[in-house]
């Protein structure tokens, strides 16, 4: 997921994609512990997804408390 594309949703989205890409990051984990994933550099993908979006939402609790 792009930055653009998570700037532009509500905090409540965020909050509700986080928690899919949190249980798709752990599924994805498993599967790759079991038999090796055919393309491992989704499990990257997704962590990284993860880091934008708890970065998002720390920036606006931030702002939050400035205001």
């Amino acid at each position: 997921m792009k930055q653009n594309v998570i700037n532009e949703m509500s905090t409540g989205e965020l909050h509700e994609r986080l928690d899919e890409e949190r249980k798709q990051l752990r599924k994805l984990k498993m599967n790759h512990a079991v038999s090796p994933l055919e393309n491992p550099m989704k499990i990257k993908d997704y962590r990284r997804t993860v880091a934008r979006i708890f970065t998002e939402l720390r920036k606006r609790e931030l702002e939050e408390t400035k205001k």
